[in-house]
């Protein structure tokens, strides 16, 4: 199972013709065409009014993301706001046992004084049997499952919380894994590597900006 973080936008050029309008002259066979008095200036052809298109991508322009820091496997990718600081998530590509890159998930803190202390978000593909739901162990500890919130065209999604004994067991722990089942092979499970190295440096980097 394998997940595509990046789709391609295609354009097509559409070719015009730039002579619009252009005189046609009906002649009569039985009668000659009038001259042109030579110090008459033929009307100039109407042109095709013509686009030069507007930008439509700019990496500088509000919304568009950025990495804005790395802490070992971690990424925050921030968004550009259009007033105040950039809002920034802690973000990792989750990897099956051979390598593949099949999953997503990004992170960011809570303000205090609610159950849930972290929030996150996990994509996965679209071929994920959602009732076997998400499974999530640190290290050797014990396992926890999570519900698919919904899913897109581009996977199915489950945004969950973590309290503060977990965001402390996720400091303290090496990786964490996430469990999945496949629809294609629903007797067998994927599982997927979270590492935590330096998750407690870009967690405590979000968590100063709420504070």
């Amino acid at each position: 199972m394998t997940i595509i973080r990046n789709l391609a936008l295609c354009s097509a050029a559409l070719g015009a013709a730039l002579l619009l309008g252009a005189p046609a002259f009906a002649q009569d066979a039985a009668a000659p065409a009038a001259e042109t008095p030579a110090d008459t200036a033929a009307p100039a052809p109407s042109l095709l009014e013509l686009s030069t298109g507007e930008v439509v991508s700019n990496p500088d322009a509000d919304g568009a993301s950025y990495v804005g820091a790395t802490h070992g496997d971690w990424e925050l990718v921030c968004v550009r706001a259009e007033e105040g600081e950039d809002p920034c998530q802690m973000y990792q590509l989750l990897r099956d046992a051979d390598g593949n890159a099949t999953a997503e998930i990004t992170m960011f803190p809570l303000p205090p004084g609610q159950e849930a202390a972290a929030g996150a978000t996990i994509l996965t593909p679209l071929e994920t049997l959602l009732t076997a739901q998400l499974v999530m162990q640190v290290d050797n500890g014990a396992a926890k499952r999570y519900p698919f919130t919904f899913c897109t065209a581009i996977g199915c999604i489950a945004r969950v919380g973590f309290t503060a004994a977990e965001v402390d067991a996720f400091r303290g722990g090496a990786r964490a894994t996430w469990s999945l089942v496949p629809i294609a092979a629903p007797d067998q499970t994927v599982a997927l590597d979270m590492s935590l190295i330096g998750f407690t440096a870009a967690f405590a980097d979000l968590t100063d900006d709420i504070q």
